[in-house]
Parts: structure tokens; C-alpha cells; sequence
């Protein structure tokens, strides 16, 4: 999964997947707002390269229940940020959408969560890729599908993983643009 081209200082690029989710409207703009946003950002950023996005998808709360739909996207990029660094800018992105963390799995205007890392495997206080409920969530697993058909998730081709063609309790809602 690590691509073997490298930056100017030597540094090679690590393929990457990230997931967003919003359902909180706030003074800056909707859950799609908040998403779109995000991924201006993250192509804004010079250490994150080649972006591609899935499509929207709106799906059902997953955990804690008695909250708003969600919409959902997965994005692919190249960096060559350490993968604290790269968590570090997505929790920026999150900080930036005046994110509140006001209890597990609730509400929120935006959610950046690293899914993949290269083929690295890392588990910190801060920290765990490939993170930890990428199999048991098709709101992650549907869109990434989408953009990734031959990805392999810890030596699993994700077109063997059930739940990356489990359309229950989602709805695709169109493009990023």
C-alpha cells in the first residue's frame, strides 16, 4: 500500500484513507458544508497529495442512536506526514468546523478519523491504524469500496469484507463538488 515515490527531501509517501462524517449544522454550515470543507483543506495542505473523494452517503447514527442522520465520505490521499502529524491536521479540520466533543460517538459537526496508513500498523494512547471499527462499519466500508475496489484491509481484500456492500441504513446522496 506504500507508494515508493518520494518527496524532494527523500521522504516517501504513505497512501492514506481518512473517513468524515458530520451531522451538526453550526454557524459555519451544514454536515455537507462541513465535509466539503474539510477536503478543500486537505488539498490545500502541501504534505497531502493526490485526493480523491467517494461519493456522499448519508447514513443512520451508528453507537448512540437518538441523533441525526449523518453524511459520510471517504477520502484517499498520498503524504508524507508522520502519521501523528497527519492526525494532528485532522484533528485541526475538526477544531476548524468548531467541532464540541460532548459524548461518545455523539453528535458532531465534523469527524475526521485515519482508517489506513500505508500498510503500517501503529497502536499509541492517541492513536490506532488500521483504526479500530473499520470492519464493522459500512458507512466507512461502502464509500472506501467505492474509491479502493481492490484495496486489501490488513491482508483482507475489502471486496470480501460483507459489510463493504451493505447498503442498510445508508443512501447515497451524490458528489463531493
Amino acid at each position: 500500500m506504500q507508494n515508493n515515490s518520494a518527496t524532494e527531501s527523500g521522504s516517501p509517501y504513505y497512501q492514506c484513507y481518512l473517513a468524515l462524517g458530520s451531522n451538526l449544522t453550526n454557524e459555519l454550515g451544514t454536515p455537507q458544508d462541513h465535509i466539503v470543507t474539510a477536503i478543500a483543506r486537505l488539498a490545500d495542505n502541501p504534505n497531502i497529495h493526490e485526493i480523491q473523494s467517494s461519493s456522499l452517503y448519508l447514513s443512520k447514527p451508528y453507537g448512540v442512536t437518538d441523533q441525526a442522520d449523518f453524511i459520510n465520505a471517504v477520502v484517499a490521499c498520498q503524504t508524507d506526514l508522520a502519521p501523528h502529524a497527519l492526525l494532528d491536521v485532522c484533528q485541526s479540520l475538526e477544531t476548524q468546523a468548531n467541532r464540541q466533543r460532548l459524548r461518545h460517538w455523539g453528535e458532531r459537526s465534523l469527524d475526521v478519523d485515519i482508517l489506513l496508513y500505508g500498510d503500517k500498523q501503529i497502536e499509541t494512547e492517541r492513536l490506532i491504524i488500521p483504526h479500530v471499527e473499520i470492519g464493522k462499519r459500512n458507512f466507512v466500508l461502502v464509500p472506501l469500496e467505492e474509491i479502493a475496489p481492490n484495496l486489501k484491509i490488513q491482508g483482507t481484500p475489502i471486496s470480501d469484507m460483507p459489510l463493504s456492500f451493505d447498503w442498510q441504513g445508508l443512501a447515497l446522496l451524490g458528489t463531493t463538488n
